[in-house]
């Protein structure tokens, strides 16, 4: 096995200060090597950590001086195809900071901040997630629907395809977070692209952002009433869309995911089909505490309900998740309950956490299994 590269340089002696410059100006931070990574940081402290949310990975890392220099350093196992964000945190006296890696460039983006990004050897951003020149672009179109159900008017962003035309009926995607999934998940980008490559069929995308996130998406009555009974039928009167439940798809990560199902329960005569990112499927077994807090208690209940008497609100369902986050349990357990009612479900893992990276990388899967495209997909 060849010799990692922080050990080489522990090896060298002197280990002085222009070593350590040029061996932080070569690799900087993190060194990937086969399926082990090396996080450094440089300058003074009483300790440094690597922070993050791996599940199975001890958080946090401790990272240890390179000698007597003012470099730091750990080394973990990162399986081929891993994507991990995480921060660095020193400790001097009573004064903890964290902050983002200075000697990595590469940062995820997300609503409540960034964070550095390591990827392992094997993982690399989707093409189909970046921009494409000869991909044509859809228009994006800003409505307020007006809802009793809310007790307010509720912006939606609406995606039409490139080449839309009014004797087309389309179906229709419901994005809740569509604010985020547009923002850190690239997904108009991606919508583009799959419909220009013929991956996935034209759809009518609305993006929906919430006022009160953790109230309306944990099984919210009032929210699923707006999007069944007013979004819908307020954009069927203005928009080329296709009726019936086939017609409509609810999607969303998170407790984005948790809201898509709800609705689709409550109102399965309007909903078809289902796309659930990292879904909160947090269920209490008996005697057993599910330790999400307050929030969500209205979440548990519902899925507790819906173990104990499963229904099939939606023909197909997608299902993605990534094996480092917590929620990987219950989505795990929640496959078989939805296939054991009828639905057809398709559940895809991934070496990632729970970020909108990780479900960026996911929808090509998602999408064009639900609206399959002339050109053949062949998941893996």
């Amino acid at each position: 096995m060849t010799k990692l590269a922080i050990n080489r340089l522990k090896e060298r002696r002197p280990l002085d200060a222009e070593s350590v410059d040029r061996f932080v100006a070569r690799y900087g931070s993190p060194i990937v090597e086969g399926e082990r990574a090396t996080f450094l940081y440089r300058g003074e402290a009483d300790e440094v950590h690597v922070r993050h949310r791996v599940v199975g990975l001890p958080d946090p890392l401790r990272m240890r001086r390179v000698g007597a220099s003012d470099l730091w350093a750990v080394t973990t196992v990162l399986p081929v195809g891993s994507r991990v964000e995480y921060q660095v945190e020193t400790v001097r006296g009573s004064t903890v900071v964290r902050f983002n890696d200075p000697l990595n460039t590469r940062l995820a983006h997300g609503p409540f901040g960034a964070s550095s990004v390591c990827a392992s050897e094997g993982y690399a951003v989707p093409e189909w997630a970046l921009p494409d020149p000869e991909a044509r672009a859809g228009e994006m179109v800003d409505l307020v629907v007006p809802s009793k159900a809310l007790g307010r008017d509720q912006p939606v962003q609406v995606y039409l395809p490139a080449r839309f035309q009014s004797a087309q009926r389309y179906p229709l995607l419901v994005v809740h977070d569509g604010g985020d999934y547009l923002a850190y998940a690239a997904l108009r980008t991606v919508l583009d692209n799959l419909i220009h490559r013929l991956d996935m069929a034209p759809v009518v995308a609305a993006f929906l952002t919430p006022k009160d996130r953790l109230v309306e998406y944990a099984n919210h009555a009032p929210h699923s009433r707006f999007v069944a009974r007013e979004l819908r039928p307020y954009l069927t009167e203005r928009l080329p869309l296709r009726e019936g439940p086939q017609g409509c798809c609810l999607m969303g990560a998170s407790f984005g995911g948790i809201a898509s199902l709800a609705a689709a329960v409550r109102y399965p005569d309007a909903v078809g089909s289902l796309l659930l990112q990292s879904a909160s499927l947090v269920f209490t077994d008996i005697g057993h505490d599910h330790g999400g807090g307050p929030a969500f208690d209205p979440v548990v209940k519902f899925v507790n309900r819906f173990r104990a008497a499963p229904s099939a609100p939606v023909d197909r369902l997608f299902m993605s998740c990534g094996i480092y986050e917590p929620l990987i349990t219950p989505n795990r357990s929640m496959a078989p309950v939805f296939r054991s009612a009828g639905m057809d479900v398709l559940s895809v893992e991934a070496r990632d956490g729970h970020n909108w990276e990780n479900w960026r990388d996911r929808l090509r899967d998602g999408l064009s299994w639900l609206f399959p495209g002339a050109q053949k997909f062949v998941y893996e």
